[in-house]
């Protein structure tokens, strides 16, 4: 069955009682904050009241019930974010009075300073909102993915394999027999474990991806789209 949890996530910080409303948003804040705050602070250059904006949004979605208007049917939920972000940015009042409205919410787990020390380390301003937006969505939902698939190694009680081999995924280049060496195995059983480590890699990937949008025949797609936004 085409999976949609990410749309149920978004279902449940709709209709979902109170304080189940609240977790589930908190849960959605967490997988969504870091490219939304990163399109605020492109549109507003004080740090301080970009975050302020960022915690309001969220609020917002919380308090009016915006999430109701979230449709799986209409396609990806990023699409769907990005644009609830720019109409709650360009009415001024409403975002005014959201800030305060949002003061006395309990405020939602942001790091805001892991966020701003990546900004302040991002590209130049050469790149669009809209284009950064998506390319630290991207960011965010790799970042996701290899945080899931260091805890499903763990679970085997392979965490070490993984910490020793991820860097196959990012890049680096490391021979094989060096790091045979220090995980104890054969050059050929490393090949074969880094094989199987891309293998689900690539395959939560595509997970989470297919967890955002409507039909299974957009998530090719939507891959191709976020890789383009890394340039």
């Amino acid at each position: 069955m085409f999976r949609t949890t990410r749309w149920s996530l978004v279902a449940a910080a709709s209709d979902a009682p109170g304080t189940l409303r609240s977790a589930a948003l908190a849960d959605l804040c967490q997988l969504y904050w870091y490219p939304v705050y990163f399109y605020v602070r492109r549109r507003t250059p004080d740090r301080h009241k970009a975050e302020d904006l960022t915690q309001a949004f969220f609020a917002r979605l919380l308090e009016k019930n915006d999430l109701a208007a979230a449709d799986p049917t209409r396609g990806r939920f990023r699409t769907f974010l990005l644009t609830a972000c720019q109409h709650f940015l360009a009415n001024q009042h409403d975002h005014d009075s959201a800030i305060k409205r949002g003061g006395r919410l309990n405020p939602l787990p942001i790091d805001f300073g892991h966020g701003d020390e990546q900004y302040t380390h991002g590209p130049s301003d050469t790149t669009t909102p809209d284009s950064e937006f998506e390319r630290r969505w991207a960011v965010a939902l790799l970042d996701q993915t290899l945080k899931e698939l260091r805890v499903e190694y763990a679970t085997a009680g392979k965490e070490s394999h993984f910490d020793v081999l991820k860097g196959t995924l990012t890049g680096d280049v490391v021979a094989y027999r060096d790091l045979g060496r220090q995980l104890g195995l054969s050059e050929g059983a490393v090949k074969v474990a880094v094989h199987r480590l891309r293998q689900r890699y690539r395959d939560r990937q595509r997970a989470a991806i297919a967890e955002t949008v409507d039909r299974p025949a957009d998530v090719d797609d939507e891959i191709r789209d976020l890789f383009e936004a890394f340039g």
